[in-house]
């Protein structure tokens, strides 16, 4: 089956289900992981989380770790609509959620 526009986002989050580890660490191969992890999120959301203007997704880089944290928990759980977080937060660990809200909430706004 070959990869259409639509697989694309859905074998970037089978790569980081399998791949993404949350770490006490900060060190500059963890730093890396996270990034190469957190590349995914850009199909939607833009480079380094930053949607291009006027965009009807939002932009993720900058936000408080704690409210995305929250945010992808409640589309884990059902409690926030979604078109297509709610499937793609679902094959996420809560070591995943925590390792790209730390990610996404270091980098500027």
């Amino acid at each position: 089956m070959p990869i259409t526009r639509q697989l694309i986002p859905a074998l970037g989050l089978s790569l980081c289900a399998v791949s993404l580890h949350a770490t006490a660490q900060d060190t500059p191969s963890t730093q890396l992981h996270q990034r190469a992890n957190a590349a995914m999120c850009a199909n939607c959301h833009g480079t380094e989380g930053r949607t291009v203007k006027d965009s009807s997704v939002p932009s993720i880089a900058g936000l408080p770790r704690d409210y995305m944290v929250q945010q992808m928990q409640a589309f884990k759980n059902g409690t926030r609509p979604a078109t297509i977080m709610h499937q793609l937060s679902k094959g996420l660990s809560d070591a995943q959620i925590t390792s790209l809200a730390d990610y996404f909430a270091a980098l500027p706004r």
